[in-house]
């Protein structure tokens, strides 16, 4: 079985005169969130980062934060979002080959595919340069196809940042992935894909696409106002900020845990 874990919306700010640790709350959050997942009983075998990863797309804040991640063991396998600057995560992430083979063009999307102890990880570039909502578009979405049809028998999770389901709250449904019927279209082609999991919403939340489950993932940083009126209203709460999980077996079994970010040690057993 695959274990991996999903960080997202992490918005590193730069830190006052390159400080890698100014006591800010993203950065506090960061280190909460790094320490609970090393805390976990069973340790991922792999982190995904589904996007904005910074706040500003700064080559500072990249380099922040990748000095805030050092202490993860584990595979770390960044994708860009709305707030991010594919050529500055791309310069940070130079010793990471995966990304490293997106290219170097500023246009060239970051997406690529990996193994994670039997399972695939396929990572989209959802983002449109300028603009909060995601598109894939026809070259992006001919990737997407083609490298699922590579694996056709290895159980797969596909990641994006914008969410290709709706999840009601107007505002982010409003900027979430304006093609997601071709992306379920694409998707739906391909039945070892097991999950499909998304950043973007500041919450978890748990959908279907083509059939299949999906998901987005808390933030580590803060968690959007669940507001399902119309218009509602766009606000952060003082809810936890979090990650998630997900366990995926060879038999294509696959099952996702929201994760509070804290020390929460076992209070009694119950066997």
């Amino acid at each position: 079985m695959a274990i991996i874990a999903q960080l997202s919306d992490i918005h590193l700010a730069a830190g006052r005169d390159g400080e890698v640790d100014d006591g800010s709350g993203p950065v506090r959050a960061l280190r909460a969130a790094v320490s609970s997942l090393l805390a976990l009983p069973a340790r991922p075998d792999a982190v995904v980062l589904t996007g904005d990863l910074t706040d500003g797309g700064r080559p500072a804040e990249y380099a922040r934060l990748h000095a805030l991640l050092s202490p993860l063991p584990m595979a770390v396998y960044p994708m860009a979002g709305n707030h991010d600057d594919r050529d500055a995560l791309r310069a940070a992430f130079a010793d990471h080959p995966a990304v490293a083979e997106t290219g170097s063009s500023p246009q060239a999307p970051v997406q690529y595919a990996v193994n994670v102890a039997g399972v695939r990880l396929v990572c989209c570039d959802t983002t449109v340069e300028g603009h909060p909502h995601g598109h894939m578009g026809e070259d992006r979405l001919a990737w997407l196809d083609d490298t699922l049809g590579a694996a056709p028998d290895v159980p797969t999770v596909v990641a994006t940042h914008h969410p290709p389901f709706p999840i009601g709250i107007r505002f982010i449904d409003d900027m979430g992935l304006d093609d997601s019927s071709a992306f379920a279209a694409v998707i739906a082609r391909h039945p070892q894909v097991v999950r499909v999991t998304s950043g973007h919403v500041h919450r978890g939340s748990v959908g279907s696409l083509a059939g299949r489950v999906s998901t987005t993932c808390p933030s580590t940083y803060r968690q959007l106002f669940l507001d399902l009126t119309r218009p509602g209203r766009a606000a952060v709460t003082g809810e936890p900020a979090g990650f998630a999980v997900h366990l995926v077996g060879d038999d294509g079994s696959a099952t996702t845990h929201f994760v509070p970010t804290g020390s929460y040690r076992p209070l009694m057993d119950v066997e």
